[in-house]
């Protein structure tokens, strides 16, 4: 496997440190390897990478044996889809999918029985789900990787993870990864004595990224509506996260924001799997600035250039606290993280540093009058009415808004084509020409809808 070419595909001129240790550990021994990491350092490549190699000297999975080769479990979809996107990403050749609940698992099996994977990504459950029904090998197993253990192997998730770990026989070696240091590893892992640590988490701070700048902005009432609205209009037009820790809250909150010319997401766990993926989508490609959160969001999101994490409510952990802020400053950026303190709360003693966080009116980040409109984001996105069980691509989609709609490469961002339907980015300027243009015309011969997602 060329690692270079890889990286160069990649846009990476190399591995950091952290990576560098993990390939290493995880290339040139036969052990188990625990890495701990801070969030935005880039553990899913340092473990893909040397996975994706193992996986492929041993042999062809899928042709003429038994597959999936690995699995890796992780504690959300997102995490797991997200993560079967980066293999895929590489270049590599190996055939992976990913397996998560709230959509049906018929069709995963029929993309199962048709793929053959080489690496499967999944949710416990699910996962458990496919085994149950012999959707894929139990025996051909041969590497086992947790991600964000300390979550997996948290009291709810230990009596899948148990069932799980057990059925696997042929298993060779596990790999664990997280931004935080758990407690103890459950004996029903199973962690051979041959195990190599690869500890970069810093010894204050619990995997906190010093590039990240503490304020604190005080609301003179309890309701902080509308001093959060103030504080995201000094944002301008950066991307930022607004944390709460209940449903009914981001709900309420999100609302709000749009009534005041804000372009949100919205994304909390009562959301079915379709929206909570064209919430993200349009956060993720630039088409809205401000995404309204529970926690759900704090895991799992590698989405660049998140320059503020806002905590409207408190965290409700230093662990929680650590795996929001670590939405920012990822790799070698710089972030900001802001807690909106109403009458009586203060910032937790288990912030490190919070004794020097900044005091600061939202006027100090005011870049324009509190009587503007928000600034509206630079993409907008489209929906189209079909997608990979039609035949359609991305060349499809690209050619057909530049030929139709008289767009350049350039006004095109982002485009995820999935079974059903499509979505790209397109700068939001051209959205108006674009709808007007595109209005009953065929791609690839079929008629279809194009719309403004929103």
């Amino acid at each position: 496997m060329d690692v270079e070419g890889i990286l160069r595909k990649l846009g990476i001129a190399e591995l950091n440190e952290m990576q560098q240790h993990a390939v290493e550990a995880i290339s040139g021994s036969d052990g188990d390897v625990v890495l701990l990491s801070p969030t935005g350092t880039g553990k899913t490549l340092a473990y893909l990478l040397p996975l994706a190699r193992l996986v492929e000297s041993d042999g062809a999975a899928g042709e003429d044996g038994a597959w999936p080769l690995a699995l890796v479990v992780t504690p959300g979809r997102e995490l797991a889809l997200q993560s079967h996107e980066v293999l895929q990403s590489t270049g590599c050749g190996l055939r992976s999918t990913a397996c998560y609940g709230g959509r049906a698992a018929m069709d995963e099996h029929r993309v199962l029985r048709q793929l053959r994977p080489h690496i499967v990504f999944g949710t416990p459950g699910r996962l458990n789900d496919h085994l149950d029904k012999e959707n894929m090998s139990r025996h051909a197993i041969r590497y086992l990787v947790i991600d964000e253990f300390d979550k997996c192997l948290e009291m709810g998730f230990q009596a899948e993870m148990q069932r799980l770990i057990r059925r696997l026989p042929g298993l060779r070696r596990r790999i664990l990864l997280s931004a935080t240091n758990a407690e103890q590893i459950p004996a029903f892992v199973n962690m051979n004595r041959k195990g190599t640590l690869i500890d970069f988490l810093p010894d204050e701070g619990e995997g906190v990224s010093e590039r990240v700048t503490l304020y604190q902005v005080s609301s003179p009432t309890k309701d902080k509506l509308a001093t959060l609205h103030q504080l995201l209009l000094g944002f301008g037009p950066e991307s930022s996260i607004v944390f709460l820790n209940y449903r009914e809250s981001v709900e309420r909150v999100n609302s709000y924001l749009r009534q005041q010319g804000f372009m949100t997401s919205c994304f909390h766990g009562g959301l079915d799997q379709r929206q909570r993926e064209d919430q993200l989508y349009r956060f993720s490609n630039g088409s809205a600035n401000v995404l309204v959160a529970t926690d759900l969001a704090s895991r799992g999101l590698d989405i660049p250039d998140i320059g503020n994490i806002v905590h409207y409510h408190l965290p409700e952990s230093q662990e929680g606290y650590i795996h929001r802020v670590g939405r920012t400053a990822r790799w070698d950026a710089t972030g900001r993280t802001f807690f909106l303190l109403g009458p009586g709360e203060h910032i937790p003693d288990y912030v490190v540093g919070q004794g020097s966080a900044s005091k600061v009116q939202c006027s100090t980040f005011n870049v324009q009058c509190s009587e503007c409109p928000p600034p509206l984001p630079r993409m907008a996105t489209l929906y189209i009415g079909k997608g990979k069980k039609d035949k359609i691509s991305r060349g499809d989609i690209v050619g057909f808004l530049c030929k139709t709609a008289g767009l350049t490469a350039d006004d095109i961002g982002r485009i995820d084509v999935r079974d059903r339907y499509s979505c790209v980015a397109v700068r939001r300027e051209k959205l108006r020409q674009t709808l007007r243009l595109v209005a009953g015309q065929k791609i690839k011969g079929l008629r279809t809808v194009v719309e403004e997602l929103r």
